[in-house]
């Protein structure tokens, strides 16, 4: 019997349910938690981001991994309540998005130092809470990695294998340098979800194939954004693709044979801080992305993969990697 952390505290891997591996609370680039109009509306958040979960639960949904980085909106204090009320499983991360958000005190930070970061968060809490991270978030800068990039990556690597936690990646852009960096530091790929590799930004569907061959996951998680939502007052984003497009990329890898090498996910913003977007929500996995599955041939077995025992198998927390333990932790064991 395996673990995860959660908000609410660890929680037996048969607990998980069906998850949905990368979604938000509330998301907002950095500063966004100190800009007033949006805190304020605390009340009008916790009724959209509860309605909203609730209705995920109705339809089954246990779970959701919040990727929400350092410096973006997390608020652990704010999820545990909205777990509490929901009945909704919320993991929380370490990590930050991508350098394009490192906070400006962190960017000059050594690999060392952010390994200690990351380890801190995942074994003694985040942000002076118990409360522990169960994933760790890096990514893509726009434009590409860069050398910040890189050293948030070794960092998460080194944390992942001391820990046992799994990491989830910003963008597919670069996918095959970002998995050469985690295999340098000794992480198995299957401890990887290269995300976004769905949203029309970097798009390269021979990437999935190269991404399931080498073990680690492709993320088809920006479902739901489609260019059919947008509308003249609230465009649809850029990443956005045509709803049949994107479920023609997820049919190619499944008839390949490597349905087993994906997750689904919505990266839904139960309330955008202080940017618009569609309407859009985790429900949509479940609402309308697997019927769309189950029309295209895909049996109850694989679904049941995808939605709970891939995302349960890649949460659980596995044994240190003795290698990594020193190189993330040591430091941090001595404060």
């Amino acid at each position: 019997m395996g673990k995860v952390n959660t908000v609410l505290g660890p929680i037996a891997t048969e607990q998980l349910g069906i998850t949905a591996l990368h979604e938000h609370i509330g998301f907002g680039l950095p500063g966004c938690d100190l800009d007033t109009k949006w805190w304020e509306a605390r009340p009008k958040m916790l009724e959209v981001t509860i309605d909203k979960l609730r209705r995920f639960r109705e339809l089954g949904g246990q779970t959701i991994v919040d990727c929400t980085g350092i410096g973006t909106g997390r608020d652990v204090s704010y999820w545990q309540l909205v777990s509490r009320v929901t009945g909704v499983n919320i993991v929380p991360m370490t990590g930050f998005v991508s350098g394009d958000t490192v906070l400006p005190y962190f960017r000059d930070k050594s690999i060392e130092y952010l390994a200690d970061l990351f380890y801190h968060e995942i074994t003694v809490g985040i942000e002076g809470t118990n409360v522990k991270a169960g994933a760790i978030k890096v990514g893509v800068s726009r434009g590409g990695l860069s050398e910040l990039d890189e050293r948030v990556y070794r960092a998460a690597a080194r944390a992942a294998g001391a820990t046992g936690v799994p990491i989830l990646t910003h963008l597919s852009i670069n996918g095959d340098r970002q998995m050469d960096l985690f295999e340098m530091e000794g992480l198995s790929l299957d401890r990887v979800v290269i995300g976004h590799s769905d949203g029309k930004e970097g798009l390269d569907p021979e990437r999935d194939f190269r991404i399931a061959k080498r073990g680690a996951y492709v993320g088809y998680d920006t479902i739901g954004f489609d260019t059919e939502k947008g509308t003249p007052e609230v465009p649809a984003p850029f990443w956005a693709r045509p709803r049949g497009e994107r479920l023609d990329q997820v049919m190619d890898l499944f008839n390949a044979g490597y349905a087993n090498r994906a997750i689904i996910s919505c990266d839904a913003n139960c309330f955008p801080l202080g940017w618009a977007s569609t309407e859009h929500s985790v429900s949509e996995l479940l609402e309308i992305f697997v019927p769309d599955l189950k029309a295209r041939g895909v049996d109850d077995e694989t679904i049941k993969m995808l939605l709970i025992d891939t995302p349960a198998r890649f949460l659980t927390m596995r044994d240190p990697q003795p290698k990594l333990v020193k190189a993330a932790g040591e430091a941090a064991a001595q404060v």
